[in-house]
Parts: structure tokens; C-alpha cells; sequence
């Protein structure tokens, strides 16, 4: 709900109100035009929003809101295309001021003439976010996406990173699989608002917002503040999601006890088949945990109207059929400027469901198998920006499997700023300097005689001085930009590219043959990246690269990776009686697995240093560690 103050809240649900609207047009020539109530079509205005489709609650959805008005206006049509419209609702408060909120910015779409009216529709930013999304292969956490779709579609992020980071899974490193239906940044949008367990929307500053359904409401509609009303008699709740594996082909179910609700059927989300189970099973139970605030009573109804709520809002009902111990929640929002607003909340009934049981729902997913001998590719772009000193940075990360056993290549484009360290110049300038001769002509004795010689009295002659002058000045250094290569945790040896630049945006192109890939394993390909003599930085989607190769798809096999955690129970100190020092007791750690597989693992456990032990006046040395 849009910010508003108490005065605000009563007038609106007072018997009579005294409101109006305006409203600017800015071309994107940058012409103005500012219109009021009386230049528009009585009741010709609109705006609609959702957050769900017309059925059922939903995850991630990315829906755009319309607006749409006639205007008495002598406006050339054809300077409207992407102009920018902004609407303004104005209510008159206690004291007899007005309270202005702003109703949304809109790009227009279609602008029609008829007669002397101006229609006008248009949508809200989200519509920017249908660009072509063409890298389908990028690492970074949920905020980091976020930050790559908005400024590829120039839309400003409303959510700082703690904000993003802070919600259950904001944390979490994702990665794009390869085999996935990812067309548009759109696209990218609705899966990380799966994993964030939310839905996108544009705030009414034109930004983009990640907003989670609640359980507090905003407002209560009593009933004599609504013309029509419908309510469901069931509660819409959900006690179980389920997101489909590629990996493993099943669709994975996870659920709460009791599992008596909907399930939330993620479908097959690219950002959710990286990691272990464990990590899988966390990222869908985070889901889940937001999900289960939902308990809502599906409604419609038509009000006398508060624009102030947006899609999202919690609302309680007074009066009437309405149940005031219940919730619903608004997933969708339409508004008639001079008319009524009519809001409604979506939801399946639990009970009327298809009872399923969990191994039920655990049914083997689809996957396309990859044609042997077929070439594909796997791509990638970074998600967030990289700063580059002296230390390997990774600026690439790109996983691949293939069916069969054979070569790959690796292509890819950095462009990099680089500030290089100045270099102080001295030297000495040296050169000689001429002095000419100089004659100083004389005058005559007695100056009334022209025949009388002139006496000279004074002459210099020609004169060389050498002269050496200190100089000191600052210039552009030259910094090294060196690139290193990693295949399966193996670092590449001898081949590192290198530039060696001065300060500015340059452009690199690096490729590697990959030989030796092994087939049914996710094998791994990094890229890092250096700067000695000054420092570098990649920004966001300045980095693309790609892998390609014949039989490309990641079949159902092990990804190689073993993570190992170990807990270390109490254990005693010795009095260390005969040598007068406190000691630890001996204690010994063994691990060992069978892994059948091509590839080489080895594992360590090495305890380095002291032991220190604090409250002692000696020291404490743990037996086999390095004094």
C-alpha cells in the first residue's frame, strides 16, 4: 500500500469525498504536456494490475500494468511513440487541503485518434524487460540477476543488496542451466522471483520491486464501502511445492506435516538444478516457508475505491458475508478514474484438489535427450561487476557435460577498464645559450662637422653560456593484464594471455582449445584474471564467453563433487604431569569412499599451528601440530 496518511485513509472511506486527477505527458523529445480532470473522457480512464492469473495463486510472475485514457487533445499522435505518462489522484483531507499520489509511470504503446480525442494506452516499465536475453549461462546470486536484467533494460532496482540478501535464499550462488526456455530478461525475472519466493512488480516511481505475499492486513473494507462482493468458502493454502530435476528426471516434492494443502508446482526452473540435494532441497523448503504464509479466502468485489492499494496488499472484510477473521490478499487491481475499483483475490479450494501421494508426485520429469554428434553450446555473462588487482580474480565460470568423449572450445570477450599506476619522468635539459656582440657606436667630437669621424667608444663581443635545467613530470604507466586458464580444478600451464595497456576501456578476446572432456560429468571451465601495475574492472555483462562441442547436454550423472562436514565432539586436556604441561588427549580422524568415476580425487585433513588455549599461564601444544 502506497504511503499515505491518516487523513488520507479517512476521507477515502468517508460517504462523500472530493477528489480529482491529473496527469503529464513527456515526449521523448522532452516536450511537456500537462493535463487535468476536464481535458479527459468522462469515465474513458483506467488502470489495471495483477500479481496472478485468473485462477490460482503464482510464484515469480512478472505481469506488466495497462492504463489507458481519452484525451480532448490536439496532440500529434506520432510524437507519442515511448513518450512517457505519468497520472496523479488528488483527494481533498480534513481542512479542506489535498493529498496527491501518484498513480504509476507508463511508456505509450498504441495512441489512436478519434474525432478530437486522443486515446492513449500504455503499460508500465515491466514490457522493457522483452529483450532478448542472450546469455544463457550466468553465476551470481539473486541480487546480482537483478542487477544484470535492470540495467540491460534500463529500469531502476527499488531493493538495495542487504534488502535482497536478507530474504531466505537471497544468499544463495545460482547459476543458469543450459537447457532451459529463458528468451527474454522476462524470463530471467520470473524464475529468480521463484527462488526469492515472490512476485516483480513496477512501483508506481516507475522501479522495479520484488514483493512476498503477507499475512498482515493493510486495510479492512467494511461494507458499506463496497457495491458487490463475492466470497469463496474455502481458504486457499499451500503445503507443498514440487520443482522438476533435470538431472535426475523426477520432479522433486517437498512438504510440510501436515502435507493437507496445494502444491506449488515450480516447474523446471534453470536457476534450481545446480548444487547437491541438500541444497536443492534448502533453496525449495525456503520457498515453501514463504509460501505457507498464504491463507487467504479467494473474493471479488467491486468498491467505492482507494487508490492507494496496490497489488500485494492484505485486506481484511467487515460486514455483511464477509468473515472479519480472514484474509485475502489483492492479485488484481482495476481502477476506473471517475469510477469504481474493482479488486479481487484468486485461489484453488485444498479440498477439491486431486489427491496425490508423494510418490505420486515424484514422477519422472521430461528431458530431451541430445542427439549424438549434435553441436551445442553452453554461454555465459557476468551477473555482477568484478574489480581486478594483483590476485587471480575469477571473472568466468562455465559448467558442461557432454554424452560422449571429445574436444571443446572455449571463446570469449572481456572489456576491461583499466587504471594503470602513473610513472614519475625526471631528467636534466642541458643546452648552450648565445649572447651576441654588441658594437656601441661612438658620436663626433664636435657634431657641427660632418666630415669628422665618429670616435667608438665601447664594444662586447659574442659570448656561449651553457646552461642545465632539472625537469620532473607524471604519465600514463602501462599495467599487465594477464589471463589464466582452469579446467576441472587443473590449472592450464604455460598458455596466459597478456596485454599490457594504458589507462582506459580496451578489448580482449581469448579462446582455448579444451581437450579431454569427459563425458557424462560436469566438467568445469574458469577463467582469471590479473592486473599488476594498476587495477581493472569488468562491469556488469561486459564479460560473455561460451563453450562449444558436439554431443553437448548434461545427461543424469554424478556432477563430482563431494562435500564433506565434520563435527568435532568435547574431548579431554591432560594434566600433562610428567612434563608439567597441559596437554590434549590423542585422538585420531579417518575418512574413506569409493567413487567410480575417470577422475582423479584426492583428500586431505591437515591441522596446521598451535592449538591456542586461553585462561592459561603455559602454553597448550596439540601433539603432531607444526610449533
Amino acid at each position: 500500500m502506497y504511503p499515505v496518511s491518516n487523513a488520507f485513509l479517512d476521507a477515502v472511506k468517508a460517504n462523500n469525498r472530493k477528489y480529482y486527477w491529473t496527469g503529464r505527458i513527456t515526449t521523448t523529445a522532452g516536450t511537456v504536456y500537462e493535463f487535468d480532470q476536464d481535458d479527459m473522457v468522462k469515465v474513458s480512464g483506467y488502470i489495471t494490475s495483477q500479481c496472478c492469473g485468473s485462477t490460482e495463486i503464482e510464484l515469480g510472475t512478472v505481469y506488466a500494468a495497462e492504463m489507458g485514457i481519452s484525451l480532448f487533445s490536439e496532440i500529434n499522435r506520432y510524437t507519442l511513440e515511448d513518450a512517457k505518462v505519468e497520472l496523479f489522484y488528488h483527494l481533498q483531507v480534513a481542512g479542506g487541503s489535498y493529498e496527491r499520489i501518484p498513480m504509476g509511470i507508463f511508456e505509450v504503446s498504441e495512441a489512436n485518434r478519434k474525432a478530437k480525442c486522443l486515446e492513449i494506452k500504455a503499460y508500465d516499465y515491466m514490457v522493457r524487460f522483452e529483450k532478448a536475453f542472450t546469455s544463457l549461462e550466468s553465476i551470481g546470486n539473486a541480487y546480482d540477476f537483478m542487477v544484470l536484467c535492470s540495467t540491460a533494460c534500463d529500469v531502476t532496482l527499488a531493493q538495495d543488496r542487504a534488502t535482497i540478501e536478507a530474504m531466505p535464499n537471497g544468499t544463495e550462488n545460482l547459476s543458469i542451466y543450459s537447457d532451459n526456455d529463458i528468451e527474454t530478461y522476462r524470463d530471467v525475472l520470473f524464475y529468480v522471483g521463484q527462488v526469492l519466493g515472490g512476485f516483480f512488480v513496477i512501483n508506481r516511481a516507475g522501479e522495479l520491486v520484488l514483493r512476498k505475499y503477507g499475512n498482515t492486513p493493510v486495510l479492512t473494507v467494511e461494507r458499506k464501502n463496497r457495491f458487490t462482493s463475492s466470497f469463496s468458502d474455502f481458504i486457499t493454502r499451500y503445503t507443498a511445492v514440487s520443482s522438476t530435476n533435470l538431472r535426475t528426471q523426477i520432479a522433486e516434492y517437498y512438504a510440510l506435516d501436515p502435507d493437507d494443502g496445494l502444491t506449488m508446482n515450480l516447474g523446471v526452473n534453470p536457476l534450481l538444478q545446480f548444487g547437491l540435494e541438500e541444497t536443492r532441497r534448502q533453496l525449495c523448503e525456503n520457498i515453501l516457508n514463504d509460501l505457507a504464509v498464504v491463507n487467504y479466502v479467494p473474493f471479488d468485489s467491486d468498491t467505492i475505491g482507494n487508490p492507494a492499494l496496490d497489488v500485494g496488499d492484505v485486506l481484511s472484510f467487515s460486514g455483511g458475508q464477509a468473515d472479519a477473521t480472514k484474509y485475502a490478499c489483492i492479485t488484481s487491481n482495476s481502477i476506473k478514474i471517475g469510477g469504481r475499483q474493482s479488486i479481487k483475490c484468486v485461489g484453488k479450494n485444498p479440498k477439491l484438489s486431486q489427491a496425490k501421494s508423494k510418490n505420486d508426485k515424484n514422477i519422472s520429469g521430461l528431458l530431451a535427450q541430445i542427439e549424438a554428434g549434435k553441436i551445442g553450446i553452453h554461454t555465459f555473462t557476468n551477473a555482477s561487476a568484478f574489480s581486478v588487482a594483483d590476485v587471480d580474480t575469477k571473472i568466468i565460470s562455465i559448467e558442461f557435460a557432454t554424452t560422449e568423449a571429445n574436444h571443446a572450445q572455449f571463446f570469449g570477450q572481456v572489456i576491461v577498464d583499466v587504471t594503470a599506476q602513473p610513472v614519475t619522468r625526471s631528467l636534466t635539459a642541458s643546452g648552450d645559450v648565445v649572447i651576441p656582440s654588441v658594437n656601441v657606436d661612438g658620436v663626433p667630437v664636435d657634431p657641427e662637422d660632418p666630415e669628422e669621424e665618429p670616435v667608438v667608444i665601447g664594444s662586447t663581443e659574442e659570448q656561449t653560456i651553457t646552461v642545465s635545467l632539472p625537469m620532473s613530470w607524471q604519465e600514463d604507466g602501462h599495467a599487465d593484464v594477464i589471463f589464466s586458464f582452469e579446467f576441472n580444478n587443473q590449472m592450464i600451464p604455460v598458455h596466459y594471455p597478456q596485454e599490457n595497456w594504458h589507462s582506459g576501456r580496451h578489448t580482449i578476446l581469448l579462446y582455448y582449445p579444451i581437450e579431454n572432456v569427459v563425458p557424462n560429468y560436469t566438467n568445469i571451465f574458469n577463467v582469471y584474471m590479473r592486473c599488476e601495475g594498476g587495477t581493472a574492472a569488468v562491469d556488469t555483462g561486459m564479460c560473455i564467453a561460451s563453450i562449444s562441442g558436439q554431443s553437448m547436454g548434461a545427461s543424469a550423472a554424478w556432477d563430482g563433487r563431494i562435500d564433506i562436514e565434520e563435527y568435532v565432539d568435547l574431548f579431554r586436556i591432560g594434566n600433562g604431569r610428567q612434563n608439567g604441561r597441559l596437554q590434549v588427549k590423542a585422538f585420531t580422524d579417518a575418512d574413506e569412499w569409493e567413487v567410480k568415476e575417470t577422475m582423479r580425487r584426492y583428500y586431505s585433513d591437515v591441522k596446521n599451528g598451535r592449538s591456542g588455549i586461553g585462561g592459561f599461564a603455559m602454553v597448550v601444544d596439540v601433539p603432531g601440530s607444526n610449533a
